[in-house]
């Protein structure tokens, strides 16, 4: 096979392309929740990380926001703990809270604060107990109890405002402190929603939700049918004609939930593609969906 090269025309125009974003970018705030296929990839993990390590090279002020459920999944299977679902949505007991709490602020938060290290970054692992950082309360789902799992009530951004000032890429991942008892027992948060809530609380410029597909497609057989731009007045819309359906209704509520409290955009990317992150941010084209405030 005849390797592809680039000429050092396109490197320079791909740079000057990128500069004006970097330019404009630069200290602002910008939330990346990080899930997904990019997560079990060797590839796309080492990609991700590379995005994250040069965004804050170049002065933008980054929050890395993590799931980790496959990881939790094959805990829980090495322990023989079999999972138990209410309406297809995982009931979290408190031997599972004890394994989403060790499996996520636990091994893979570290691993990505070591390979942010590695990449040449600078990282420092949280998660949603430190600092205060997520206080929830027990989530009310129309589902049913779905035991330990919560809904944020407040995110108090003071330890990530200080990380942030030293230099550091905070690395959040989301076991919130219940604020329903006064055992103030841990409660599973979903990640798409605690990366819309730490943006919203930051005042972010930007959201972006890494998942694994394109983005809103208006047709969903068809990925040339991609909605590059999206006005928030608009989803109510896309939703009613099933344009919007499934799992992507919750992803588009948290762009909603982000813009409502003043971040101006908000992303949906392919975490599947090579550096969707700085595909995303330093193009004209960018790769994914953008949902942005009506006033922009």
């Amino acid at each position: 096979m005849k390797e592809f090269t680039i000429g050092n025309e396109d490197r320079a125009r791909v740079l000057m392309q990128a500069l004006p974003y970097i330019q404009k970018f630069m200290g602002k705030t910008i939330v990346v929740k990080y899930g997904g296929n990019a997560m079990i990839n060797h590839d796309l993990k080492a990609a991700v990380i590379q995005d994250v390590v040069l965004m804050a090279c170049v002065g933008i002020r980054t929050v890395l926001v993590h799931g980790g459920g496959p990881e939790i999944e094959h805990m829980l299977k090495k322990i023989g703990k079999e999972s138990r679902f209410v309406n297809g949505l995982r009931y979290t007991d408190e031997e599972t809270m004890e394994i989403v709490q060790m499996v996520l602020a636990g091994k893979v938060n570290k691993d990505i604060v070591s390979l942010i290290q590695q990449a040449g970054g600078q990282a420092l692992g949280l998660c949603g107990l430190d600092g205060s950082l997520l206080q929830a309360r027990k989530l009310q789902s129309p589902a049913g109890d779905l035991g330990l799992v919560g809904e944020i009530s407040a995110v108090k951004t003071a330890v990530l405002d200080d990380v942030l000032s030293r230099g550091y890429i905070p690395v959040v991942s989301t076991v919130a402190q219940g604020v329903d008892n006064a055992a103030g027992q841990a409660l599973n948060i979903n990640a798409d929603t605690a990366a819309a809530q730490i943006a919203a609380a930051l005042g972010a410029e930007k959201l972006m939700l890494m998942t694994d597909v394109r983005g809103i497609l208006r047709d969903v057989n068809d990925p040339d049918s991609l909605l590059q731009e999206i006005k928030r007045s608009e989803l109510d819309g896309l939703i009613k004609e099933g344009i919007v359906s499934k799992g992507m209704i919750p992803k588009v509520d948290c762009c909603r939930v982000a813009l409502d409290a003043g971040v101006k955009k908000a992303h949906i990317i392919d975490g599947r593609i090579p550096h969707a992150l700085l595909l995303e941010l330093f193009t004209d084209e960018g790769i994914g969906t953008q949902v942005v405030a009506d006033g922009n």
